[in-house]
């Protein structure tokens, strides 16, 4: 089973994230990201969902025309863990 984060490494690894923000009241991260359009916002959710599947780890997430909005938490650990941060950091790299 994958534990929760304590505070001090939640600190570290949301220090090296890009513009990912803590909701303390979820013990989730997310990003709202925007793109040129809606062609170029389902491209990046085609890619982030081949990395959450080759990791096993899913976010939460919804798509209005330009934007997508993602949520990471991990249900079986209650709250943010080391499996987030990962996606979160294959999510920067896929937006560059």
């Amino acid at each position: 089973m994958v534990e929760k984060l304590n505070d001090a490494a939640r600190e570290t690894a949301l220090r090296g994230l890009n513009g990912w923000i803590y909701d303390a009241a979820d013990d989730a991260i997310s990003h709202v990201f925007k793109f040129k359009d809606f062609s170029e916002a389902f491209g990046f959710m085609s890619r982030v969902a081949l990395a959450a599947e080759k990791a096993g780890h899913h976010p939460d997430w919804s798509n209005g025309y330009n934007v997508v909005r993602v949520k990471l938490t991990t249900h079986d650990a209650g709250g943010l863990s080391a499996k987030d941060v990962a996606l979160a950091q294959a999510i920067d790299r896929i937006v560059g």
